[in-house]
């Protein structure tokens, strides 16, 4: 589902530097226990050692092709726990075709945990 920009709140660029985007590598890949379609993803933050995220991209990719990729989070939101999980962290992705999604990652590699700016 495709949103049209001019029909979303505008956010003040003070809002947006509040946003804390980070590089991280994808350790391991558990399937959630109670849902289809999420993954627990375990990701290494360099310095700030590892965290557990969950992530909704069970379907559109393999656990096998994730471990290792790097990936773009937000690592500043509050955890949430998700079906019984709890999340420290979102990864970003973009809405691809049939509403599967497609992960931003960095496009060389990039040491765990750069701030992406």
């Amino acid at each position: 589902m495709f949103i049209k920009m001019d029909t979303m709140d505008k956010i003040s660029f003070k809002d947006f530097q509040k946003l804390d985007l980070r590089v991280a590598t994808i350790k391991e890949v558990k399937d959630h226990p109670n849902a289809d379609k999420l993954f627990i993803l375990k990701v290494d933050l360099g310095s700030d050692g590892e965290r557990q995220l969950i992530a909704g991209i069970k379907g559109a990719y393999e656990k096998s092709g994730l471990e290792g990729k790097q990936i773009v989070i937000a690592s500043n939101l509050e955890p949430a726990t998700i079906r019984g999980v709890e999340s420290k962290g979102m990864l970003l992705a973009a809405e691809g075709e049939m509403g599967k999604p497609i992960l931003i990652i960095p496009e060389k590699k990039t040491a765990p945990n750069t701030k992406i700016r």
